[in-house]
Parts: structure tokens; sequence; C-alpha cells
């Protein structure tokens, strides 16, 4: 009997586009979907596979487009339902995926379905959101906190009720426990599956359901708190205390029983579409299911941390988490995305900061899993130092500003400082295409929504890069090509070698069903490295290597990496 093959997403590479900042075909400053099909042919060459599109619905933008209005429709400023169309039609002609951002947790409160649920208590959509009385007269129904500070319940003076949001006041949560609610989210799914987008990557997933019993929690701090000392502390003993506090915060809202039924009933809806794809905004594995009936993948958000980018750390993430993923279950590797520091910022010390970079996305793309990719990652974009509170379009920043001065006791000029230092919009900054006034993203006359980086001189851009063969985004297209066609890198098996080292990193990639077999090797150290992967054979084929001095018949008794080499030997019996 014939093995089925692989879905489809266990060998793509996915990369991720924040529509605001990729590509203006009008002028107007913001990016857009026409722009977005421009560019595909640059996507193609470059490699990927699927694009993971950030909302593109119409929002008030309160909080980047994740301030949904209106689920079955396209944002005016982005385009028009048959822009995406086209973009869809396109992107599949190129054989690229599409999926898309949905946000389920909550929506704007300027969607219609809000505004309908706060008119009275009495109208049939009140349900559709989760309204308490207070349990005293200008008391809310509970100690529940919003993630971004001060209470989770904001009262309704129309109503005299409150509501709920786990996130800002103008994100009020759905209530997942009305089956109207899900029937009406589940149509909205329906909707994009039948325009041919091949799956989503779902928002907030572990905040869906609250615990029904609304109980105090009992917690005396609250998350920002929490994250300041996180971001402040280095002691390892405090954060791991910090991080255990983090998790009592929102006991009863988050991780609840129920998201795990409702996230089984969402994978029916897509699976009925065939070979669609559900990824989660969670690095826990349990929302897998039993690996068949909840998320295809969720991510591994702590791989390349600045602290976890070393030997050692990485062999224990793939210990831990590749024995932990339940049968059937597919991992999922990433370096960034739209809510953190873009990598080549991380692993910034002004020393070396292009190799790292560099060895950071190959271990991205050659470990176990499916890589995303952040759009601008390929040529080392990196975070846009913003000092001004009037640029930074972040609600998050702007919130954290004011929090800063009245509840931490800063200065202004500190205030300032931690705001744009923590805002999302330094990695959210437009698409440098070229060197020339506003980065190739906009006309030079027209005013980005956001500025673009200071780093164009430098030969960040795509154009200076695609003219040179030593680029980094030369390096992506190779090794990307390299990728699509080792069967190895995309399905094969992972075995750590010389798990003693500190200084390199050595795996095995095993493909039973082609029988192929090639070792990784990447040496996160300015110094040559001997490397003993103490493998029975003694020699294998170059497939890929940053250096230039290997002969293509490598001897493995007597290998030496270069200074953050990365290499991949093919080990394959046939090429003994």
């Amino acid at each position: 009997m014939l093995k089925n093959p692989a879905p489809w997403w266990e060998s793509a590479v996915f990369y991720q586009v924040y529509p605001r900042s990729f590509a203006d075909s009008n002028g107007d400053g913001i990016g857009d979907l026409p722009g977005i099909t421009a560019r595909l042919d640059y996507l193609a060459d470059l490699g990927i596979d699927a694009i993971w599109l950030s909302p593109h619905y119409p929002s008030p933008q309160f909080d980047c487009g994740y301030d949904i209005s209106d689920y079955t429709a396209v944002a005016p400023e982005y385009g028009t339902l048959a822009d995406f169309q086209r973009l869809v039609d396109e992107a599949h002609r190129r054989r690229i995926r599409i999926i898309l951002d949905l946000v389920l947790n909550h929506t704007s409160d300027q969607h219609r379905w809000f505004q309908e649920s706060r008119s009275s208590r009495a109208h049939p959509r009140r349900d559709w959101y989760i309204w308490r009385d207070g349990r005293a007269p200008g008391q809310p129904p509970n100690d529940w906190r919003s993630i971004f500070g001060g209470s989770a319940w904001t009262l309704d003076p129309a109503t005299g009720q409150y509501y709920y949001h786990f996130f800002f006041d103008r994100q009020p949560d759905l209530n997942w426990r009305n089956p109207e609610v899900k029937a009406a989210m589940f149509d909205a799914v329906r909707f994009w599956l039948d325009r041919g987008v091949d799956g989503f990557r779902l928002d907030a997933i572990p905040h869906l359901v609250e615990a029904g019993h609304f109980r105090d929690q009992g917690v005396e701090f609250s998350w920002p708190e929490v994250d300041y000392s996180l971001r402040t502390s280095r002691d390892p003993r405090e954060r791991a205390r910090l991080y255990r506090m983090s998790g009592r915060i929102f006991r009863y809202q988050s991780h609840q029983p129920e998201t795990h039924a409702l996230l089984r009933e969402l994978r029916q809806v897509v699976d009925a579409y065939g070979d669609r794809v559900l990824i989660g905004e969670t690095t826990n594995i349990r929302y897998h299911g039993n690996g068949q009936n909840e998320l295809h993948m969720v991510f591994n958000f702590p791989l390349t941390r600045s602290s976890q980018m070393s030997p050692p750390a990485v062999r224990a993430n793939q210990r831990v988490r590749l024995a932990a993923l339940p049968p059937g279950a597919w991992p999922c590797n990433t370096s960034g995305n739209h809510d953190t520091s873009r990598i080549g910022s991380v692993l910034s010390d002004g020393q070396h900061d292009r190799e790292k970079t560099r060895l950071a996305a190959a271990l991205i793309l050659t470990l176990r899993g499916t890589p995303v990719l952040y759009y601008g990652e390929e040529i080392g974009m990196t975070d846009r130092a913003l000092d001004d509170i009037g640029q930074l379009r972040d609600m998050v920043a702007v919130w954290m500003h004011a929090y800063a001065q009245t509840e931490l006791g800063m200065s202004p000029a500190e205030a300032l400082a931690y705001a744009t230092n923590a805002t999302r919009d330094r990695c959210r900054t437009p698409m440098q295409w070229e060197p020339s006034p506003n980065g190739g993203f906009c006309p030079p006359q027209s005013m980005p929504w956001l500025p673009v980086g200071t780093n164009l001189a430098a030969g960040i851009t795509v154009a200076d890069q695609s003219a040179d063969c030593d680029s980094l985004l030369n390096f992506y297209r190779r090794i990307l090509a390299l990728r699509r066609n080792t069967p190895a890198l995309q399905a094969g098996d992972y075995r750590p070698l010389a798990t003693a080292s500190r200084a390199y990193l050595a795996f095995l990639r095993t493909d039973p069903a082609s029988a192929q077999s090639v070792l990784v090797a990447l040496n996160f150290t300015p110094k040559s490295r001997r490397i003993e992967p103490g493998l029975p054979r003694t020699t294998g084929r170059l497939l890929f290597s940053t250096e230039r001095a290997h002969p293509q018949d490598i001897r493995l008794s007597n290998l030496v990496l270069g200074p953050f080499e990365v290499m991949i030997v093919d080990l394959t019996p046939a090429n003994e």
C-alpha cells in the first residue's frame, strides 16, 4: 500500500507579509494588496512557498489591524475584494499559497456586532460578547486584568454593565460559548476558504475562552509590572520566578479546556476543504490535540531568542519539543514576526552581526519543521529606532508611555525611552527595496505610514543585495533552493551529533522515503573548529557551505568548520 504523501505545509517555507509595510502601489504611503501582487515574482525567485498575510480586513487600526470591524471584506486602504482575489490567483499561478491572519478572540468595538450588542440589554446580539454586572457600585465584576494593564472590564454607561476585554477596551472579547457566535465566525472562515485561501494563522489562541465561573484570581500584580521586570532583570532565578507569576495572572482567562473543543470544531470546518492548514499563535504543544484533530502547527517561539542562540540551548529546545509532539503533529520554527524585535537586532552586539544573522537563518531552514520567515529578514533589516512619541503608531507603545509615568514613576525621558524601545513599530517599518528616498516602498514625495529604516545606504536593500553574490539575500536564495531540492531537509528525522560541543551544532537529517541523509554543521563562534560528528561514514558530498575552501568530496574524519560557517553534507550511501 502506498503511503499518503505528506501535506504541503510540511515541506513549505512560509513568509510573513505585513501588508501595510510591504509595497505601496498608489503612493498614499500605505502598503496594499496590488503592491504585494506586483512583488510576487520577487518572492517566487526568493524561493518561498506560502505567504502569511497579516490582517487585511477593515479596521479602525487602533491595534494595527488586529481590531477587525468586518471579517468578510478588505480594508479600503489595502484595495478591494477583487484585488484580493487577484493576489490569490496570481500567487497560486506561481505555486505560492496564501494563508490569512484570523483574529478569533475579539472584534473591534466598531464592529456592527458589538455596536448592536451594546445598544440594549435586550438586543439579540447582547450575548455575543461577555457582559456582567459590577459586584458593587463602581466596581468591576471581578479582579481579572487586561494584558495591557488595569481591569479587563469596562463599564458601558448606557446599559450599566461591564464588558470583558483581554486586550484593549476597544477590542471586546467574543463570547464563544454562544453557538451563534461560533456559527458566524465559522461562516467567515468559509467565506475566505471559498475564495481559495490555503489556511489561517490564528491570533491569540490561548485566550479564546474564559473560565465560566468568573471567580477572582487573587493576584496582586499585573502583567505590565511583570513584563517590565522581565525586560530589566538579568538574574535567571528572578526571571524564572517572574515567568511563574505570569502564569498566575491570567489563570482563569487563558488556556481553558473548552478552547480545545472549539479548535476541534474549527479543524473539522477547515478539513472539509481538503489540504488547508491552521497555525496557532502559541508555543504550547497541547494545541495540537492528539496530533490530528486541533492545530496543524504551533510556533517554536523560544528557538532563536538571544539566550537560545547557542548549541546547548538549541539541542535542549529540540530535545524537549520534538519528544513532546503527538503522533501526526509537525513542528514549526520561526525567527521573528510583527510583534518581536527583528532577529538582526536581537543578535546584534557590533561584532560579526551579519554572520550571526546568516547562522540564525540557516538554523531555521535546516532543523526539522516548517520555517516561517518575516519580511525583510532576507536582506538583514533591523529595528528602526524611534525617538519621538509622534512617530509611534503602535497604541501599545503609546499606552506604555503613559503607564511608565503614572504607574512606574518614570521621568518623561525615561518613559519615552521605555516606550520607544518596546514599541512593535520598530519591527514593522517599510520593506527596503532600493537605496532611494523611502526605500522604494512608496514614491519619494510620499509620506510612509512609518519611517523607513536608517540603513539604506549600508546596502540593506533588495536592489543592492541582488547584485552582490555574497549578500545575505543571495545566501537565502541559495539555501532555500537547496532545501527545496533536498528531501532530507524537508521531511527528514532529526538526530543531534557531537552533543558535548558548546561551540558548534551538528545534526543529522534522514529521510527514509528517499533514503537520503545529510549532515548539517553550524559553527557558532568566530574561530575555526574541528568537528567530530561520530559517524561510521568517512566521506560525503558537499552540498552547501558559506566557505570557499572545501573540496566537493568531504572527509568526515578531518572536518574543520570556518568561523560562523554553515555546512551541509550529503551522506547518502550512493555518494560513498
